[in-house]
């Protein structure tokens, strides 16, 4: 059967374009255009702008990623033990470097400084003793006692150039050396008018010399005395911060040995294995580090320690006793010199003697400067110096009283004799008294210099040491570390 055939569709119908006016043509229909590459299709919402990281953000977030993993762990905790080990070595390097300078400052700088401001002061009331003693023997000086005078003011005025050029970095050392580079000339100038005076035979002479031995006493002893004190205060400081333990570097020692064996504990915990080699190592060389670091400090410490005690100090005490004996023997002198107006002098006399022989018994507290100094020493060469010294200021008392006797029974002549005279005098006493104690200071300046250079050798090398120890601590670390990440590739 034939089916009928179909019709085909009808079009659509065309829309009439309408006349031309307004809104007509292509303003009416504006032609479609192509949709641009990456623009939003019709109708979707538009994306919102995802902000940048920074690197520092990023490499945080990656470091967040990596410690969630075992490896980033390992790395972290390898970083941090490498760590710890340099920063011990590090520490333990400055630390002793301080302790080693401070040292070097014992020995080379504030010792020799100490002593030369004590060999001052010494100097200058020496020099006012041979002044008066040279004067008291009339016109006729003996040239013994000049030259002494002109000795102990040319070391005086060497020493402050030497103190002067090495104390830069005290005020109180620089102002006292002022005044006595001020003062000296003017000192000197009086001695001399004096000697001049009393070449002549005028009375005039004496009242020089005692504005002399005032301007001494009253300035340049005073302001000696200050210079000694400074430099024995930078001495003991000095000492201090040589002595003072490393603490800092101790306590990172111990963080870093604590860190090296909580990571090999976990290491254990997590291997099952005993030993990591490269931890092991790095402990060993903490360890060793530590240990050295103890126990050379402690050794050193305890040299210094000595030298102080049996050096230093002694030193001290000794020369507390010789600037007693220098007093004592001027007052004696210008009691003399004053010719019967001495009797401030002779106070004097009487105080500083009994500060330096006190009751002149041995073995018993408060018995002067003397018993100090000799119980200071630390062997019996230094103490049978100074008890020499004790008879000889004995024998000095006596003969002392037997010239004031004189003098106060009015034979003067005999009571100077006594004073400055060769044989059986007080200047033979006081003469064996500054023997004794320069022979004693000797001794103990060797004991001194004896035990420093022993207690500067034994922080020998520790710097290098620590250093060296700390890089290959921290190598063998990482090493160790190196060879755990090895087995997650």
């Amino acid at each position: 059967m034939t089916q009928p055939p179909t019709a085909p569709p009808t079009p659509p119908p065309v829309p009439q374009i309408p006349p031309d006016g307004p809104g007509s043509g292509a303003d009416a229909y504006p032609a479609a255009t192509a949709p641009q590459p990456g623009a939003a299709p019709s109708g979707a919402a538009p994306a919102a702008d995802v902000p940048r990281r920074t690197a520092w953000s990023e490499g945080v977030r990656r470091l967040r990623t990596a410690a969630t993993t075992e490896p980033g762990r390992l790395r972290a905790i390898g970083a941090v033990v490498a760590a710890l080990l340099l920063l011990f070595g590090a520490v333990s390097a400055w630390q002793i470097s301080d302790r080693v300078a401070a040292a070097d400052a014992v020995v080379d700088h504030s010792q020799p400084l100490s002593a030369d401001a004590a060999h001052i002061y010494r100097s200058l009331a020496d020099a006012d003793t041979s002044a008066s003693s040279g004067f008291l023997a009339g016109g006729d000086e003996p040239r013994s006692e000049r030259r002494r005078y002109e000795r102990d003011i040319r070391e005086a005025s060497e020493l402050l150039a030497e103190a002067a050029a090495n104390s830069a970095g005290s005020r109180t050392a620089r102002r006292q050396i002022a005044v006595l580079n001020r003062g000296l000339p003017v000192y000197t100038g009086l001695v001399e008018s004096a000697r001049a005076d009393n070449r002549q035979g005028l009375p005039l002479g004496g009242a020089y010399l005692r504005y002399a031995n005032e301007k001494m006493r009253g300035e340049l002893l005073p302001a000696a005395r200050k210079l000694y004190t400074a430099e024995t205060e930078q001495l003991g400081g000095d000492y201090s911060d040589a002595e003072s333990w490393p603490l800092l570097a101790v306590g990172t020692g111990a963080v870093a040995l604590v860190a090296l064996g909580w990571a090999q504990r976990r290491n254990y915990r997590r291997t099952n294995r005993v030993f990591n080699r490269g931890l092991l190592g790095a402990t060993a060389a903490a360890l060793t580090l530590l240990v050295w670091l103890v126990a050379g400090h402690a050794l050193a410490r305890s040299g210094l320690n000595e030298s102080d005690t049996k050096g230093a100090g002694s030193l001290q005490a000794l020369n507390e006793a010789r600037i007693g004996i220098l007093q004592a023997r001027g007052d004696e002198n210008m009691t003399l010199v004053a010719r019967g107006g001495g009797a401030e002098y002779e106070k004097s006399y009487r105080k500083q003697m009994a500060a330096v022989a006190g009751n002149g018994e041995r073995g018993r507290s408060g018995s002067g400067l003397l018993e100090e100094a000799r119980e200071a020493a630390d062997d019996r060469s230094g103490r049978s110096a100074v008890e020499e010294a004790q008879d000889a200021v004995r024998t000095w008392q006596q003969r002392h009283k037997q010239a004031r006797a004189a003098d106060d029974g009015g034979n003067y002549e005999d009571a100077v004799a006594r004073v400055i005279g060769a044989e059986d005098s007080t200047r033979e006493s006081f003469d064996e008294v500054d023997k004794s104690l320069g022979r004693a200071a000797a001794h103990e300046q060797r004991q001194f210099e004896k035990a420093a250079d022993t207690a500067r050798d034994r922080f020998g090398g520790l710097v290098v040491g620590a250093l060296l120890l700390s890089v290959l601590g921290a190598a063998a670390a990482v090493l160790g570390i190196g060879r755990r990440l090895a087995e997650y590739r």
